[in-house]
């Protein structure tokens, strides 16, 4: 099989739909029984189960993966790499941002690289419409201390469309962590360290609305997750317990309110 996509859910009911809806029908014409979709749904309390349930149902293509726990995105994709198959094995997010075509330009531009990601920052991408002001400055700031902590030349490691060979997954699959924020920046990492380029491209990118994200919150979440794992992978990893036991149990508090 060629391709593989994941793609993981949580309380995605109303937005998975029509993001299957448009990937299938770009999909099937042009790989037909050589690509298969995997949604992997973690810790949903809505229907986000059943309406995968309903597509795998009409299309043999279509797979779906249910975990109860809630086990984050990170959790949910290396649930769905796991099971597949393809030579390639891609994921991206259930809203649709990342239009089917886009995802594609990164099957069609692999190459013999072993990774290949979208970037919403590289010259020639097209983000409609514009994201406020203070989720840019975020991020940029976001990807300033990534760059400072792991030494990534990447612009854009959270956009949620990435694509990687069977053959560098499973060289990266015994090391990377369930992390809840910096699954991303973990996967990179790891591509980096075991010896595997990731090429970079341009992207287009839709914001779609009904995202549960809180910004504030959710940067705070991702600076702790992005410093934790930096200090697993140095001398001063058993700083790990320290903050678990102090920050970590602030973040627990943070995930049931």
């Amino acid at each position: 099989m060629k391709l593989s996509i994941i793609i993981p859910a949580y309380n995605e009911e109303s937005r998975l739909g029509p993001m299957l809806d448009a990937y299938l029908d770009y999909f099937l014409p042009r790989y037909g029984s050589e690509v298969e979709v995997i949604v992997a749904v973690n810790g949903s309390t809505d229907r986000t189960d059943e309406v995968a349930s309903g597509y795998a149902a009409r299309h043999p293509q279509v797979q779906v993966l249910v975990e109860p726990r809630k086990i984050g995105k990170g959790g949910a994709v290396i649930m769905g790499f796991d099971r597949a198959v393809g030579d390639h094995v891609g994921f991206t997010d259930a809203d649709g941002a990342t239009p089917p075509a886009a995802f594609d330009n990164l099957v069609e531009r692999i190459g013999r690289d072993g990774a290949i990601i979208a970037s919403r920052w590289l010259p020639g991408s097209q983000v409609a419409p514009g994201q406020p002001l203070s989720r840019r400055i975020a991020s940029r700031i976001f990807n300033l201390e990534v760059r400072l902590l792991f030494g990534l030349g990447i612009t854009d490691t959270q956009c949620g469309a990435k694509l990687l060979s069977r053959e560098a997954w499973a060289a990266v699959r015994p090391v990377i962590g369930v992390t809840r924020w910096a699954f991303d920046v973990d996967l990179l990492f790891q591509l980096k360290r075991a010896g595997y380029p990731t090429k970079e491209i341009p992207t287009t990118w839709h914001d779609v609305s009904g995202s549960k994200i809180n910004v504030p919150r959710a940067s705070l979440e991702m600076t702790l997750a992005i410093y934790r794992l930096r200090l697993l992978h140095s001398p001063f990893s058993w700083l790990v317990t320290l903050y678990d036991k102090t920050l970590g149990v602030a973040l627990k508090s943070i995930y049931r309110t």
